[in-house]
């Protein structure tokens, strides 16, 4: 099975036609079709079901675009590496990163990065602790930042020079805003918003076994997507301070959580891997920045 191969599958997949697939790819039709039959010989399964104008994923097609993604991912980050090896003005570099107003901190090392490797081009990806440490994992990515204690047993970690402090996202007019803090009882009866991650962990830490009496209206990954609900009146979020705008104009406020629950940060990367030249850099550039800020 070659990579070229998987690319052509995974063109077609997004594609979802032949002729538009071979187009973007700049191969004959023929040539994709034949090298997709191959493929499906080589596996000894369907991969596609094919319609009059259009294909679409069988099952096992399903399975192996989620593979593919993952091999076509590492290879094109293997040669990336390659090439700036011998690179003195930059290098690729790949991070996953959690919601947090303190990225700020990755962002200013990144840039102070830059200054210095003016070739330098970084990739990012978002998402929980499951997301991003499964790319880790994968050799996907060199670092990620979680919102959870990382294993001590498979990665490395710098702790961030803060904690985010959690609190409540709402409209201006509703009736929790008139305090300053907002405790347990102020949130039984009424719809709230979180992620899956957060609602597991810390609002679970923080309510003890009073979770039970907390409703949970609808989980999402994104602040923002939960801040969008609220403040078209559907419940309330739970949510880090600063990721959400509570600018006067945008009609949302944040009221932190009392007794105050704050989340610990972390960069973490494989203990066991090996980092590339600018990754090896980047990291430097953060540890002697969060010495300061420390």
């Amino acid at each position: 099975m070659e990579i070229r191969t998987l690319r052509y599958f995974l063109a077609v997949a997004r594609e979802e036609n032949m002729t538009r697939a071979a187009e973007m790819l700049h191969v004959t039709q023929p040539t994709l079709s034949k090298a997709l039959r191959a493929l499906e010989d080589e596996l000894g399964k369907k991969l596609f079901n094919r319609h009059s104008f259009s294909i679409a994923l069988t099952e096992e097609g399903m399975l192996l675009r989620d593979r593919a993604e993952d091999l076509v991912g590492m290879a094109d980050k293997i040669e990336k590496e390659f090439l700036s090896l011998d690179s003195v003005t930059g290098g690729e570099l790949f991070l996953g990163l959690a919601e947090s107003y303190q990225i700020r901190y990755i962002a200013r090392e990144i840039q102070k990065l830059k200054s210095i490797y003016p070739g330098l081009n970084y990739h990012i990806t978002s998402g929980d602790t499951e997301q991003v440490t499964e790319k880790l994992d994968k050799g996907l990515l060199d670092f990620a930042v979680l919102c959870d204690t990382p294993d001590a047993r498979k990665y490395e970690s710098l702790l961030f020079p803060e904690a985010d402090v959690w609190g409540v996202v709402m409209t201006r007019d509703a009736p929790l805003a008139k305090k300053e803090a907002v405790e347990i009882d102020d949130l039984i009866g009424i719809p709230l918003f979180a992620s899956e991650q957060g609602w597991k962990n810390d609002i679970g830490r923080w309510c003890g076994e009073r979770i039970n009496e907390l409703h949970l209206e609808g989980s999402f990954r994104l602040a923002y997507n939960a801040s969008v609900f609220v403040k078209e009146g559907l419940g309330y979020g739970l949510s880090f301070e600063h990721l959400v705008n509570t600018s006067p104009e945008n009609g949302l406020v944040f009221r932190p959580l009392s007794p105050r629950l704050e989340t610990k940060l972390y960069l973490i990367w494989n203990k066991y891997g090996t980092l590339t030249p600018i990754a090896e850099r980047f990291l430097s550039l953060v540890r002697e920045s969060f010495k300061e800020y420390g």
